[in-house]
């Protein structure tokens, strides 16, 4: 039987910011923008919305005049993701 794919993480954007963020111990948006090839206004909803699932942390601040905006995947997202990867496998190893 198949399993039920997060809605959330079934969009492509926010797909790959959670598989960068799996990688890494953080990422500031300029990296996660030059890894997607996003807009910055699409990737700013796209992780805002990650945010308010829970899945990420972000932490916005400034380097001099700068600002920066640091991601991090929480347990949470962890485990939503993991938790995706396996109902998607129940579709494709059939």
């Amino acid at each position: 039987m198949f399993k039920e794919l997060n809605p959330l993480l079934h969009s492509e954007l926010r797909l790959a910011v959670i598989s960068l963020l799996m990688t890494v111990e953080e990422a500031d948006f300029v990296y996660l923008r030059q890894q997607t090839g996003a807009t910055a206004g699409n990737l700013s909803i796209q992780i805002d919305k990650l945010n308010n699932a829970g899945y990420v942390d972000v932490t916005k601040t400034f380097k001099g005049k700068m600002p920066r905006t640091v991601c991090k995947i929480t347990p949470v997202g962890v485990d939503a993701f993991e938790e995706y990867v396996e109902a998607l496998k129940t579709y494709i190893l059939r």
